[in-house]
């Protein structure tokens, strides 16, 4: 008799897992956006300070964009007006972290990712 009764319930477990299965793995593909995101912020504010170093060491705006062009290439950088020697010279950097992970990349759009960074001139 208790073989009848465990019949109706047998394979409710594989049902369970079928059913679950897609949302967890949906969840651990944007989580791992997520984190390919963050990498590229992470970059980002790296190649906006390289680029402010390069800035207040070289009048030529030029040497920014390659600086920060070293550390993220596709970064859009603008430099504002270069001040006297001991003023702040500001960056803008920007770019543009490309959503590729399958399934979920297509879902979310492409964020534009802004950093700023600022240092003296020193030449």
């Amino acid at each position: 008799m208790t073989r009848d009764r465990a019949r109706p319930e047998a394979g409710q477990t594989t049902a369970e897992l079928a059913l679950l299965f897609p949302v967890v793995l949906l969840l651990a593909l944007c989580l791992v956006q997520a984190a390919l995101v963050l990498r590229d912020e992470l970059a980002l504010v790296n190649a906006a300070r390289e680029a402010a170093r390069a800035a207040s060491l070289d009048a030529d705006p030029g040497g920014a964009q390659r600086a920060a062009a070293a550390v993220l290439p596709g970064a859009t950088v603008h430099v504002d007006a270069r001040p006297p020697v001991g003023e702040l010279v500001t960056v803008r950097v920007s770019y543009r972290s490309a959503t590729e992970v399958p399934v979920v990349g297509p879902l979310l759009p492409d964020p534009v990712l802004d950093a700023r960074a600022a240092m003296r001139v020193e030449r």
